[in-house]
Order: structure tokens, then C-alpha cells, then sequence
């Protein structure tokens, strides 16, 4: 049972990478996905997240506009599109399954990253300037 992050590498500020983060030995149908993020010296933090069902995403507002989740239960992979790539988006992108949704106040969120089941091993991310 694990999880494969992939897609990452060294591109050019305002150039774009898809992270794809697929699943073996379960199917993703019935999780929602994370995508987090860690830079060197930095928490790690929850960058996109999409629900069980694919209806509801989440998005930290420095991505927002910028990148997209989305998820393809057929070839059980999540994807993470990004694109204007910053600097700053320079990290080990993570991703991540848990068996829930949530929201607060009405509005999805991504989990704690403690809560969550099953995590990939990472993809590094360099964006130059």
C-alpha cells in the first residue's frame, strides 16, 4: 500500500509542472487528497486539497489562481497543475490520502497532516528565478 509522488523538477520562474500522485495497493475512490508542501527550513504546509468526491477543493491563497487539483479515480492518480511558478513555490511537494472530508464553517479545508492515512515519499520542486 503506498502512495507516488512524481512530476517534479527544476523549471523557470512562470513555467508550469503537474505533479501526479498515484496509488497502489488501494483505491483512491473513497480518500480525499493533499498536496503539501515543505521548503528547507519551513513547516510543512497544505497547498490543495480536493474532497472524496472531487466536488470541493481547497486552495492556500498564495496558489490560488495559479495552480489546480484535480483527480482521475479511473487511473487511481491526483493530479496538482502548476503553473506561473514562483520562486517562492520552491519545495518537496507531498501528497497525501485520508478517508474524510472537512469543513469548518461550511467550507472544505485540507486535514491536519497528522490525520492523514497514506503519504508519498515526495517530489522535489526548484523554481528559478
Amino acid at each position: 500500500v503506498q502512495l507516488q509522488a512524481s512530476g517534479g523538477g527544476l523549471v523557470q520562474a512562470g513555467g508550469s509542472l503537474r505533479l501526479s500522485c498515484s496509488a497502489s495497493g488501494f483505491t483512491l475512490d473513497y480518500y480525499a487528497i493533499g498536496w503539501f508542501r515543505q521548503a528547507p527550513g519551513k513547516e510543512r504546509e497544505g497547498v490543495s486539497c480536493i474532497s472524496v468526491s472531487g466536488a470541493s477543493t481547497y486552495y492556500l491563497d498564495s496558489v490560488k489562481g495559479r495552480f489546480r487539483i484535480s483527480r482521475d479515480d479511473r487511473e487511481n492518480t491526483a493530479y496538482l497543475q502548476m503553473n506561473s511558478l514562483k520562486p517562492e513555490d520552491t519545495a518537496v511537494y507531498y501528497c497525501a490520502a485520508i478517508s474524510k472530508d472537512v469543513y469548518y464553517s461550511g467550507t472544505y479545508h485540507c486535514s491536519r497532516d497528522g490525520e492523514y492515512n497514506y503519504w508519498g515519499q515526495g517530489t522535489q520542486v526548484t523554481v528559478s528565478s
